[in-house]
């Protein structure tokens, strides 16, 4: 086993750990001001944190990609259980990597101002769209491990 496994686990733990405190705060910090209190603050640090952890999983996970001849597998015709698996957690984490962006694209324009019904639209649907595709993505990678192991 590689070490860059242990890079993926740790930054995948800070990655989903982290979706689901935010998620647990936006549930329960339901008084407007202090959201408007808590955010502004939370929001940057955790932002940033979640940027680092999601680039040392896609790179983490590329590296395994190829040191681990998934990707001649991924490129071939043939098809089994690993390969369909790694194929949708890939699409996932592809969807994933998009809904983030949008997030944080509205989230950095909009710290400390007041957002418009649409912003807050798709800033909430994003983030619950990225809570829940997690733990499909988590899902697979449980699902792939097990068989690779």
């Amino acid at each position: 086993m590689s070490y860059l496994i242990h890079f993926h686990l740790l930054a995948a733990i800070a990655w989903i750990g982290g979706s689901i405190f935010m998620f647990v705060l936006g549930i329960t910090l339901t008084d407007k001001e202090k959201q408007r209190e808590v955010y502004p603050h939370v929001g940057p640090i955790f932002g940033y944190f979640e940027l680092v952890s999601l680039f040392v999983l896609l790179v983490s996970g590329l590296v395994m990609i190829q040191t681990d001849g998934l990707l001649a597998m991924l490129l071939s015709d043939s098809t089994n259980k690993v390969e369909e698996l790694l194929r949708m957690k890939l699409w996932l984490v592809f969807a994933l990597v998009i809904a983030t962006f949008v997030h944080f694209f509205i989230a950095y324009r909009t710290n400390n101002k007041e957002r418009t019904k649409l912003q807050n639209f798709i800033s909430r649907g994003s983030s619950l769209f990225i809570f829940f595709v997690n733990l499909f993505v988590l899902h697979y990678a449980i699902m792939i491990r097990s068989i690779l192991a």
